[in-house]
């Protein structure tokens, strides 16, 4: 049973919801803590995907399968799955193209590479892109999208609020 059924391939599908989770990872870096980006020293910082290798934002170790490696334990699983089930089906429904494959060591190599997508580097980079995102406001609403966006500004503007320790020891000279 099955020899000559046609299979549906997973590549292609995968290939295609990779696609669309690339797309949209640097808005899906609207972190559950203020300070993940400095928390993350070996954490992915560009939109790279790779075999199985850790060094890029998404390891493919086996077939059918992937791994999406810029969550921590922080971050909101309900919201974080729901976050790349919407980017993977639009990727589907579009047949987005990821891209081509790297296969380098991205901590020792990365720095090499040319005409890569970045991360924000902060929280509000990631939100702002995130308020700005059709496809994440499509997948999981515009009332969740802004509730979530009016909680991490909260957060975000908090932080802001108070001098850093680097700030007051390089800025305070009275």
């Amino acid at each position: 049973m099955g020899q000559n059924r046609p299979r549906l391939s997973m590549g292609i599908v995968f290939s295609d919801a990779r696609a669309e989770i690339y797309q949209h990872a640097e808005r899906e870096t609207a972190g559950d803590r203020v300070h993940d980006d400095r928390a993350a020293t070996w954490s992915p910082n560009t939109v790279t995907y790779s075999g199985n290798n850790r060094t890029h934002m998404v390891r493919i170790p086996d077939t059918g399968r992937f791994e999406f490696r810029l969550m921590d334990g922080a971050t909101n699983p309900y919201l974080s799955q729901a976050a790349l089930l919407a980017a993977g089906l639009d990727g589907i429904a579009n047949k987005r193209d990821p891209g081509k494959r790297l296969d380098i060591d991205m901590y020792e190599e990365g720095h090499t590479v040319k005409n890569v997508k970045r991360l924000p580097l902060n929280l509000l980079d990631a939100l702002r892109l995130l308020d700005k995102n059709k496809t994440l406001r499509d997948g999981l609403g515009d009332e969740l999208v802004d509730s979530y966006l009016k909680l991490k500004m909260g957060e975000w503007n908090a932080f802001m609020s108070h001098a850093s320790t680097w700030e007051r020891e390089m800025t305070l000279d009275c």
